[in-house]
């Protein structure tokens, strides 16, 4: 054999040079069935000399027959009148390795009717797991043949005895199963694979029969039906219940001070060591303030910079992104939405094609790679990095002059979710159209198709007194491309494709060093310093202000927990059990990491909140608001789109969160246990989210009658009591913000939702009014803003608005004070003017 330099001396040290000696095949092929002692050596020997190298020695050895003799052998084994598990299990292990490299191994196996044997051995040992496992590993590579695959049922002699076992019921019941509670289509594979066995089985006429006679057309019919909305009225209707022991509740009263009156804010514990390296960066940021002065409000780069060394993240970044250090203001005026060329998505497509046609004008020259330390580039060249706070970059390949091909991190501990991106560029030149193109997009449409652009930080624009995000880039097309999901790296379905986004951008300034983001980045770091700022900012005699950790995420960051309301007016009995008495808004936030914009809805509504506003200070004097800005940090600080550190999607974890696992959701419940435990059931829950299919912004509530009339129920709803409420903050927000839609909203339940927070809050808590108001990436298509982009101006009025319309809800409401009637009627006057005045702000 003709090995390399570097495989013989590996060989060099094994009997034979490492060839595979012909001798030990034909030995093995002659041996008798019985003689284990000769066989069992020869197998283990070829299992040691084909597990190190390369697939040359398999190759080698499938050319002088090896295939053949290992199948024969198998056979000879099988027959046996006690088959020897000890010299069947290395066997079929061997086969498993050679059979992956043989193209004929399938056709061979049937020609010598291992593969008839292999399933009698699996037969006999469905009880045996490791021995079943050993033969379907066989099976697997047999398969691979489609002779051989289709010969395994094409004698009907499994179908049988599928019918005369009973199993079509079973067939049945499992496909219904897996297809109820498979609702993120995780698992297709399993339940298309149950669809193949009925096939199969009705092939017969016995089968047919039996399928009829198990109702199979009605049942697969009904599934077919199925449109995710929940009908079953005992599941519907609200069951507030602990999913914890009632004692462990009071661990939350130290989260609820209010409720005794206790006005002592908890001690930060926010000290940073004045190292070298902190002294050097302060030296930098003051030369830095010194010369470009610029303010941006409820922003402090020095307070950033000293937060940002208490975050922790799983790479240990050391880098903080100059966008977040030194602060946004949002753009006077939002951008419209991008018109579409026409045709452009066919040239890119041509494009990419071209690169197949003519490869000699490809580069793919790989410039940037987290996987690996990578040299400074050559002049002309882009430089990337994303190892700062959020970033998220993978690999960059230069593929012509001014085009780059751009991969992302999937998240953390998981191989899905690659959506989000937040990177810095470099070394351009002006006036030079850049394509970028990010080829391992996964979902399969976005509102980049229909006028959104990515949006872009210079670090030049930034000094020059416009520190700014802004929307960027045009041919801008999100379309479906060639490459695919590995089936082994996934664990789902084999040939999910990938999405490419392609932008091209024309940089204002050489040389300079430009951020570029899916939308508006809001780090963890930022929302620690504007709280901190926030608090600094009030009048503690007036404003009741605490912040605290609801507990630590799995990474070792703190989940923030904040509590707005107004001081008493005194310390007399009267006014301490008015302050008790108010009754509790909560909102939370940023569940999802990759949906930056609820964290700017959530900042206006913090900002407004604390705020001198006559409305703010109402709100404040006759609610208590318990806001959770960000029940996800660890996602958000590694730069995730979608998950926790554990991979799981954590608005699917609220039905049974775990302690460990999920803690920030585990806790966020139990606060919401507490209060509803303790009387103060709240008025109104809220979970702001992004979306990144529609426009406008929006809600999703939850009702009884409208899921079962959606649904077109049999089941009567003139007799069901529901509390008909929900609906009247959304048609509040509709007529008061300009951004807000009440056509986009919905109030039925999925049982894909049945585990986020707005359905459980709704159904075991008894929160009539519990929602999730989603934010559009985009921007909006109705009302005064139509044909824009949002900008986070329009995202933080959002915020605002949402609080305005906390304030009518309880104006329209039965229990409402005629004292707060009349204060608020001078205020606003009507609801009418309420939005002029909030506008010309």
């Amino acid at each position: 054999m003709d090995l390399s330099p570097g495989v013989a001396l590996i060989l060099s040290g094994i009997p034979g040079g490492g060839l595979i000696p012909e001798k030990d095949i034909r030995e093995l092929t002659a041996l008798g069935c019985s003689d284990k002692e000769s066989i069992l050596p020869i197998v283990q020997v070829l299992g040691d000399l084909l597990s190190v190298g390369t697939d040359r020695r398999i190759r080698y050895m499938i050319s002088k027959g090896g295939s053949e003799a290992l199948l024969q052998t198998l056979v000879g084994a099988a027959r046996s009148a006690s088959p020897d598990y000890d010299v069947l299990l290395p066997l079929f292990r061997l086969l498993a390795k050679v059979g992956l490299r043989d193209k004929k191994f399938g056709k061979k196996a049937l020609e010598l009717e291992a593969l008839d044997v292999t399933l009698i051995l699996a037969r006999k040992n469905l009880s045996h797991s490791q021995n079943l496992l050993h033969c379907l590993w066989a099976l697997r590579v047999f398969a691979t043949n489609v002779t051989t695959g289709s010969s395994s049922h094409i004698h009907g002699s499994n179908s049988r005895r599928a019918v005369n076992r009973g199993y079509v019921t079973s067939l049945l019941r499992l496909h219904q199963d897996w297809h109820s509670h498979d609702t993120a289509n995780t698992y297709v594979l399993i339940r298309r694979a149950l669809l193949l066995c009925l096939r199969h089985i009705t092939t017969l006429r016995s089968g047919r029969e039996a399928f009829l006679a198990a109702q199979g057309m009605e049942i697969l019919f009904s599934l077919t039906q199925d449109d995710d909305l929940e009908t079953d009225v005992n599941k519907l209707s609200c069951k507030p219940g602990l999913d914890r022991p009632e004692g462990e509740l009071m661990q939350y009263a130290a989260m609820c001070p209010e409720l005794s009156c206790s006005f002592e804010c908890p001690k930060t514990n926010a000290s940073f060591p004045n190292s070298t390296r902190c002294r050097g960066s302060v030296e930098v940021m003051d030369k830095l303030l010194q010369a470009h002065p610029k303010h941006v409000p409820f922003h402090d780069p020095y307070l950033y910079m000293a937060k940002a060394r208490g975050t922790r993240s799983v790479a240990d970044l050391k880098t903080v992104a100059f966008p977040d250090l030194w602060g946004h203001c949002p753009s006077s005026s939002p951008q419209p939405l991008l018109e579409r060329k026409c045709g452009i998505q066919r040239i890119k497509i041509i494009e990419d094609i071209r690169r197949f046609i003519q490869p000699g004008d490809v580069m793919n020259k790989v410039v940037f790679s987290l996987d690996e330390p990578w040299p400074d580039t050559a002049s002309g060249v882009l430089r990337f990095s994303s190892k700062f706070e959020s970033g998220n970059l993978r690999k960059a390949i230069q593929v012509r002059e001014f085009e780059y091909d751009l991969l992302l991190n999937a998240d953390v501990s998981s191989a899905q979710h690659q959506q989000w991106f937040y990177f810095k560029v470099g070394g351009m030149r002006p006036a030079v159209p850049y394509r970028f193109n990010i080829i391992n997009c996964e979902k399969p449409n976005s509102q980049f198709n229909y006028g959104m652009q990515p949006t872009l930080y210079s670090v030049k624009e930034a000094l020059l007194g416009r520190p700014t995000w802004m929307r960027t880039g045009y041919e801008i097309c999100y379309y479906k491309n060639h490459y695919r999901q590995s089936a082994t790296v996934t664990g789902a379905a084999s040939g999910k494709c990938y999405y490419t986004l392609t932008f091209t951008v024309t940089f204002p300034h050489n040389e300079d060093v430009c951020y570029l983001a899916y939308h508006y980045p809001y780090t963890y770091t930022t929302l620690t310093t504007h709280l901190d700022i926030l608090e600094k900012s009030i009048d503690p005699k007036k404003v009741y202000f605490r912040q605290e950790a609801l507990c630590q995420t799995l990474g070792g960051n703190s989940c923030p927990l904040v509590t707005i309301s107004a001081m008493p007016e005194s310390d007399s009995a009267h006014h301490l059990e008015q302050f008790r008495q108010r009754p509790y808004q909560v909102i939370t936030a940023r569940v999802h990491p990759g949906e930056s914009n609820a964290s700017w809805v959530m900042k206006g509504t913090l900002e407004f909140l604390v705020s001198d506003d006559p409305v703010a200070r109402l709100l404040r004097e006759n609610f208590i608001f318990k806001i959770i800005p960000m029940l996800n940090p660890d996602g958000v600080i590694n730069g995730n789109h979608r998950c926790s550190l554990s991979r799981e999607d954590l608005n699917r974890q609220w039905l049974s969160p775990s302690v460990h696992l999920q803690p920030t959701i585990y806790h966020a419940k139990g606060l919401l246990h507490y209060l509803s435990a303790t009387g103060h059931r709240p008025v109104v829950f809220c979970d702001f989210h992004g979306h990144s299919q529609k426009k406008n912004v929006f809600i999703y509530g939850c009702s009884i009658k409208e899921t079962l009339w959606q649904a077109e129920s049999a089941v009567g709803t003139s007799t069901l009591l529901e509390d008909v409420s929900y609906r009247t903050l959304p048609k509040i927000l509709d007529q008061l913000a300009p951004a807000f839609t009440m056509s986009s909203c919905s109030f039925v339940v999925e049982k894909s939702r049945a585990s986020t927070a707005r359905v459980v809050v709704w159904r075991e808590m008894g929160v009539s009014r519990s929602y999730t108001m989603e934010s559009s990436y985009c921007g909006c298509n109705q009302g005064p803003y139509q044909g824009l982009q949002f900008s986070t101006r329009e995202l933080e009025e959002m915020g605002a608005m949402f609080c305005l319309g906390l304030l009518i809800l309880e104006l329209k409401s039965v229990s409402c004070s005629q004292q707060l009637r009349t204060r608020a009627a001078a205020l606003l006057n009507a609801e009418e003017d309420a939005l002029d005045h909030h506008l010309q702000r």
